[in-house]
């Protein structure tokens, strides 16, 4: 079953349940694959795509979230993180830091890469073989922690 049939799915049972904030989240995930769709591309949406697409969103709504937060507006920031909540149900499980530090390492050793020179070779491969399962910037964060 596709993203687009399970956000309609979920979207029905938060109508049911009377779920604002889930269906605000949902709406944004219909929204954004409606947009995606028709881009102008005639190729069909993978499921790459679809997880990348959702990882915008929830990378939106963190930085909202976080901006609120710096601001004193609790009241912002709350409905933010709500929504990432239920827009991480879309997404495959996240990778802990040591799992993804385990990729690095294994990648800096396959590359022999041995500065931060080569921090852009190294976040290449690690962000493809990672795609969907881990956030760039702790991606970012522990390459540069072992490079440097």
């Amino acid at each position: 079953m596709g993203l687009q049939q399970k956000v309609m799915e979920q979207m029905k049972a938060a109508m049911k349940a009377k779920d604002a904030v889930a269906l605000e989240s949902l709406r944004a995930i219909k929204s954004a694959l409606l947009m995606a769709q028709t881009s102008g591309t005639e190729k069909e949406l993978t499921e790459d795509d679809e997880i990348q697409l959702v990882q915008k969103l929830v990378k939106q709504r963190k930085d909202s979230a976080t901006i609120f937060a710096e601001q004193g507006r609790e009241d912002l920031a709350e409905p933010e993180l709500a929504q990432i909540a239920v827009l991480e149900k879309f997404l495959p499980e996240q990778l802990t830091e040591e799992e993804i530090e385990k990729v690095v390492v294994q990648t800096i050793d396959a590359t022999g890469a041995s500065g931060m020179k080569d921090m852009g070779k190294v976040m290449g491969m690690v962000s493809k073989e990672l795609a969907g399962q881990a956030d760039g910037k702790t991606i970012s964060a522990i390459v540069k922690q072992k490079l440097a």
